[in-house]
């Protein structure tokens, strides 16, 4: 039998610092399990179905799970080697204070709690309620998320909470509430190889949801044709039929060219339109003006490729729409996935079988975590926080005045901005790595240093967590029960495989007690994660996000339910806007027309190249977890900076070397990668990676209007070759994540 080394570091000089790596044999004793959970992936918003399996209480390793329709037993690299996290050196079991001086010590449990209830009010009663701030995850299951808001509004009785979705999703969220009253994709995953045509705007498919590639080599493999619209010939679009290398920020030159081309040809539906929709008289109006000559300027490719595109879209008989984070992250983020869904609508195709849009959910449960009240204007149900009769029904639910329940309160870039500024003087921050995720690091850094008290529960000490005060140690997801919702609008049931380690605790026990410490014990008195999803039920009811009819019982018996489910006796609802009736109260979608307008920095004299960020299949968000699993770290050991031959010979630089990447804000140093899959006008580095190799170094606060989403795709920087950079990581074996 192979045994675990002896002490942590001989794990650290066998192993590496930071990667978790499964010797020959395993970490335990050689056998069959002691049992198989069915439950679903810990990473991204497919959540697919996996078996862990259960030796002497440890997480040993996995089975396909092949009866879950979602992904039939197939799994990416993060899923596959998803559990090698569990045991890892890092794990924090015992509660922490920061000590004069640096660094932290043990802290027993009761009087980690009992001072961070006694900080919360002191810093409350000198600077009135909404001085002390929530900042939560989407990655947190549908009962925390909803504990999280009711926390805030009920207990901590501020206004300040937002989540880590506010850099994911929320985009495409406020375009398909704007569009079609409701934020959630209108098809499930099983209508994509049934179009005709696909156009995959803005989205890494093949490594940000490797599984959804399935559907889409499908319908592929049915005869679909196939669009890519992205500065970089990721895989998915290696295998396409059209690819269109927009330049980043020019999205809807092609969507409103691409509308104006359809016109032209008669390739829209007017009957629809006229019955089903309003505000189409404004789009047409508008998108006169984008001739594909207009559009070709404004995206930086030829027009014949604009109009190659409508070809293919325009006279499908279905079609069907992706979009990500490539459309999403920018300050016109929800205005590039209007003009997006104007495509959609304007061929009179949606709520039929095979045809619609999805929006491709990043984080793990970025779809169901928007829906709980964990965002700053949301209550649970997709409520509004600022609607009388939807507080009122949460204010029934909680058994609280509606008038003591906060107004809507920052999104997370204002908020650490108000940190920064000194306005906010607390924060309580859970499954959310800032000092990552965040853009304009130098800035973020500035204003956790700047908090009189700071207390973060999570599972390993994150970058962002070497910052509090107080350090609780919580639970990772196979140590908890509860559910999350999937890309697709699929409520699934997270089975708990093993209790959480000595000295930590589940986060939802963690929450009701600091709720009990702040007089609000009587309204967080839950036995149970199921307890709590009944509550969220019932406080969705009515909403649109309803839950209602959603059991656990019905979703193990029936591998998931989808919302809007209204009662037990409902289906629930895999495909939204059957019988073109749509979520408005006027049952029409609202058409929207728009602009083309610059990013907040655009390239100049100065810093002439435009740097787009983004993931990596091997690699997973901030890099909390996946940057400790060994098998992910051999894959992609360190960020890079990829620049195309023309580029390149330019500045001088050659495929391996370091280059600086600098913008107004920060540097990052990084390899160079030179490919022709780029773009000349345009580096990508992606952003998983903290501190001298963060791509969030030199991206910009700047967000949009509407979502409050940060321009992550498009800052300006300038690159140049610099030496071998002194780092510590660097005379470690490649293997420790190392740049040797």
């Amino acid at each position: 039998m192979a045994k675990l080394p002896a002490s942590v570091p001989e794990l650290v000089a066998r192993f590496g610092p930071h990667a978790q790596r499964e010797p020959p044999g395993g970490w335990t004793t050689r056998g069959e399990p002691d049992r198989i959970v069915k439950t679903h992936c810990c990473f991204c918003g497919q959540q697919c179905g996996i078996q862990l399996k259960v030796k002497d209480e440890k997480v040993v390793g996995f089975e396909p799970w092949e009866d879950f329709p979602f992904n039939r037993g197939k799994l990416c690299p993060k899923g596959v080697k998803r559990y090698l996290q569990d045991a890892h050196p890092d794990r924090l079991l015992s509660p922490l204070e920061r000590v004069e001086g640096g660094g932290f010590r043990p802290l027993a449990w009761e009087a980690a709690l009992d001072r961070t209830a006694r900080e919360i009010r002191r810093i409350q009663e000198a600077h009135g309620p909404d001085a002390f701030a929530i900042l939560t995850g989407a990655s947190l299951t549908n009962e925390k998320a909803y504990l999280m808001g009711k926390l805030a509004r009920v207990a901590v009785r501020t206004a300040n909470i937002d989540y880590n979705g506010r850099l994911c999703m929320v985009s495409a969220g406020a375009a398909s509430k704007k569009v079609f009253g409701v934020d959630r994709s209108a098809n499930p995953w099983s209508d994509i190889p049934k179009a005709e045509a696909l156009l995959i705007a803005g989205a890494n498919v093949a490594e940000c949801a490797p599984i959804t590639t399935d559907y889409v080599w499908q319908a592929r493999e049915a005869g679909a044709r196939i669009i890519v619209l992205d500065p970089r010939l990721t895989p998915i679009a290696r295998t396409v039929d059209l690819f269109i290398p927009v330049r980043p920020g020019g999205d809807i030159g092609v969507f409103n060219a691409m509308l104006h081309v359809m016109i032209e040809r008669g390739w829209i539906d007017r009957r629809f339109l006229a019955e089903h929709t309003t505000g189409w008289d404004a789009v047409e109006e508008t998108v006169r003006r984008y001739t594909p000559e207009v559009g070709a300027r404004i995206a930086g490719v030829p027009a014949s490729l604009i109009v190659k595109a409508a070809e293919i879209w325009g006279p499908a008989r279905t079609s069907f729409l992706l979009h990500a984070r490539g459309i999403e992250h920018h300050t016109k983020g929800v205005e590039n996935c209007l003009a997006a869904l104007n495509l959609v609508l304007a061929t009179g195709r949606i709520g039929r079988e095979g045809c619609g849009y999805a929006m491709i959910t990043g984080q793990g449960n970025g779809q169901g975590a928007r829906e709980q009240g964990q965002k700053c204007d949301q209550l649970p149900g997709s409520r509004d926080v600022e609607n009388p009769e939807h507080r009122r029904h949460v204010a029934e639910v909680w058994g609280v005045p509606e008038a003591s329940i906060p107004h809507k309160g920052l999104s997370a870039v204002p908020l650490v901005e108000a940190i920064h500024d000194g306005k906010i003087k607390g924060l309580l921050l859970i499954c959310f790595n800032p000092m990552v995720s965040l853009p304009d690091q130098a800035f973020i850094r500035e204003a956790l240093e700047r908090l009189e008290y700071f207390v973060a529960i999570d599972f390993f000490l994150s970058e962002t967590a070497r910052y509090a005060d107080v350090v609780l140690p919580g639970s990772l997801m196979e140590e908890d029960e509860g559910t999350t919702t999937n890309v697709e609008g699929r409520v699934i049931h997270h089975r708990q495989a093993v209790a959480p380690p000595a000295g930590a605790r589940e986060d939802w026990r963690i929450v009701c007690d600091l709720a009990a410490r702040l007089g609000a014990g009587d309204k967080f008195a839950y036995r149970s994660t199921r307890e709590i999803f009944d509550e969220l039920r019932v406080a969705s009811r009515g909403g649109v996000s309803d839950y209602f009819g959603i059991t656990w019982e019905r979703i193990d018996a029936e591998h998931g339910v989808f919302w809007p489910c209204p009662s037990l006796d409902h289906p629930g609802t895999p495909r939204l806007y059957e019988g073109a009736r749509f979520g408005h109260p006027d049952g029409r979608a609202h058409l929207q027309a728009v602009d083309w307008r610059p990013a907040a920095e655009e390239p100049d004299a100065e810093y002439p190249i435009i740097l787009t960020t983004g993931r990596v299949v091997a690699q997973y968000l901030s890099g909390t977890q996946t940057r400790r699993i060994g098998g992910l770290v051999d894959q992609t050991p360190q960020p890079y900076c990829e620049l195309h031959p023309r580029l390149a010979g330019k500045l001088g630089v050659s495929d391996g070397d370091f280059v600086s990447v600098e913008s107004r804000r920060g540097t990052t140093v990084v390899r160079a990668l030179v490919t022709t899959t780029i773009r000349p006008d345009t580096v990508f580095v992606p952003y998983h990676w903290p501190v001298e190799r963060a791509a969030n170094n030199c991206t910009i606060r700047a967000i949009d209007p509407v979502s409050n989403i940060p321009e992550f795709k498009i800052c300006a920087v300038r690159v140049r070759k610099v030496e071998r950079p002194h780092d510590a990581i660097a005379r470690l074996a490649p293997e420790a994540g190392g740049v040797v």
